[in-house]
């Protein structure tokens, strides 16, 4: 790929807003001279925050997003023989985590215009040992939740929301997390809410979920040195409890933002790419990633990083067609807009912070490159 100098990255990280690092700085001083770093009040005064900002009864802090979705699973008493639908467009994390518990991830495709889960592609593959499903609110889009709800419930068969994309985001006045059994977040330092380094939680209405998923995180224990299952250790740093804190407090500014740019980056955009459909009624897109689609991927990111445009492609390989999963034999064509979306999705820059001249930069060479708006359907 050709580069010139980065002028609009993708993203940027906390260290690039001098006054938010200061005041982060003061609490990991704050916690550092305590040397309470492993669980303790920081947590869990972030536990009940993030529980109230989610609107749940509970939060549970954990090691990573992938725990949250993994100890979600075990809590629900998913394992070996059970399956769990996950649409095969996302981070394999969704995937991951079935596997980790010992149960068999089935692959589904996804809706052209959303990119996500529907109830429809629920319905058509439940089996008898399908046990759970796993609906994504990809890139900070929100899944048509109460038909998929709606559906396992009459199925027998629980709700795991996969968050960990779309902090804030609200499916028809509800915040997602809470419409499912449990929601998953990561707090990976990229996301809207992010951390110092990896980070989780879940949340839930559910005591008896929450109660499963703080004894798995710390080794089944309970009380100390009674280890009643066997867990593993999964608990969120105090210091990167702190940080949260202070970050949950500004996340709804930081969403609204991050709308905002989308909005510009979309006018600006016009016709020369496929652009991210806007929410429709009752749904929400916290754009974790703007997302755009064209037949020449490879050529505008090569022409967007000679002009000093980062871009990115999340993600280039379908989940079914990696090598991780190629024990299920799914072969290239069985997924069609799964793969077709592999191919043709490109990540342009977005963030709070992006300023009307970066917008303008980023508009301005992808409306210089030179390619057919078409994709195939």
């Amino acid at each position: 790929m050709t580069t010139a100098s980065i002028r609009v990255p993708l993203t940027r990280l906390d260290h690039a807003d001098p006054v938010l690092l200061r005041e982060l700085l003061q609490h990991v001083e704050r916690i550092a001279s305590t040397g309470a770093f492993t669980l303790g009040e920081e947590v869990a005064a972030f536990e009940r925050e993030f529980a109230a900002y989610c609107e749940t009864s509970h939060a549970v802090g954990v090691g990573s997003g992938t725990d949250a979705l993994a100890l979600g699973l075990r809590a629900l008493g998913v394992g070996p023989g059970d399956e769990v639908i996950v649409p095969a467009n996302s981070f394999v994390a969704s995937a991951e985590a079935v596997t980790l518990v010992g149960a068999t991830p089935r692959l589904v495709d996804v809706d052209a215009e959303t990119q996500l889960l529907t109830a429809d592609i629920v319905e058509r593959n439940l089996r008898p040992a399908t046990r759970c499903v796993i609906p994504v609110h990809l890139y900070g889009r929100t899944v048509e939740l109460d038909p998929i709800v709606a559906l396992a419930r009459d199925a027998g068969i629980s709700v795991l929301e996969d968050a960990c994309q779309a902090h804030g985001a609200r499916y028809r006045g509800r915040r997602v997390g809470s419409i499912g059994d449990a929601g998953c977040f990561s707090f990976y330092p990229a996301k809207n809410l992010g951390a110092w380094g990896d980070g989780g939680a879940l949340v839930t209405n559910d005591p008896r979920i929450d109660e499963r998923v703080r004894r798995l995180r710390a080794h089944g224990e309970g009380p100390r040195y009674h280890h009643t299952v066997c867990g593993t250790t999964s608990r969120l740093d105090a210091l990167h409890a702190a940080v949260l804190r202070v970050k949950l407090r500004r996340l709804d500014d930081t969403n609204a933002g991050r709308r905002a740019v989308a909005r510009a980056l979309t006018a600006a955009l016009g016709d020369v790419l496929v652009t991210p459909p806007p929410p429709a009624e009752g749904h929400d897109h916290v754009y974790h990633q703007y997302v755009v689609r064209t037949e020449r991927r490879d050529a505008l990111r090569n022409h967007l990083a000679a002009a000093g445009i980062a871009s990115a492609v999340h993600y280039p390989v379908a989940i079914h067609l990696t090598g991780a999963y190629a024990s299920l034999g799914m072969k290239r064509g069985s997924l069609p807009v799964v793969e077709e979306l592999a191919r043709t999705i490109c990540s342009l820059p977005i963030m709070a912070s992006m300023t009307a001249d970066e917008i303008g930069e980023v508009a301005r060479a992808a409306l210089s490159f030179d390619q057919p708006r078409e994709v195939a359907a």
